[in-house]
């Protein structure tokens, strides 16, 4: 089951190949490591997204897609998986690493008022960095060893039911 899902929005080389603005990549993003649907490459790649989801920066994709180019993992993968920090997530995700951060620092909690402008954040920049970092860094190991074991266990698990369908199907 997990192949034939991930199967459905993966990425076909062909059409890759024919992207003016991957010229430069070359030989680098053509490795079929990169693109293939199993599970040695799709749930590294999947941690790997989750891991970078939680990091405090914006351009989640890129860096969890150059991630995985060095990591040799499925890009689609690492790229897509980055998604759970959305609107809707961002706020709660951040507010728990900056949190966690805050404790694991032993900072004394301060008031805290969100304005949304630069004043405030370049502001509260010093303040707040150390704690989000960590925090991220910290809910992201998190996150992304119990994203791993859960897609393999999945995996594993969607595999052995296969087989023993194909065994009882299969004539003696």
């Amino acid at each position: 089951m997990p192949r034939r899902f991930f199967r459905k929005f993966a990425m076909k080389r062909e059409r890759l190949k024919a992207q003016w603005w991957l010229a430069p990549f070359g030989d680098l993003i053509h490795d079929p490591n990169l693109w293939v649907i199993r599970r040695r490459n799709v749930v590294p790649a999947f941690a790997l997204g989750l891991f970078v989801a939680y990091l405090p920066f914006p351009g989640h994709m890129l860096a969890a897609a150059l991630l995985a180019l060095a990591l040799r993992v499925n890009i689609p993968v690492a790229a897509l998986s980055t998604i759970v920090v959305n609107p809707f997530t961002m706020g709660p995700m951040y507010y728990l690493a900056f949190s966690l951060g805050q404790y694991l620092l032993r900072q004394e909690p301060r008031p805290f008022e969100f304005e949304m402008s630069f004043a405030w954040l370049f502001d509260r920049f010093v303040y707040i960095w150390q704690p989000m970092i960590l925090g991220g860094v910290v809910l992201g190991a998190l996150l992304s060893l119990v994203g791993f074991i859960a897609l393999d266990l999945l995996w594993r698990a969607s595999i052995s039911g296969y087989l023993a369908r194909r065994r009882r199907r299969k004539p003696d």
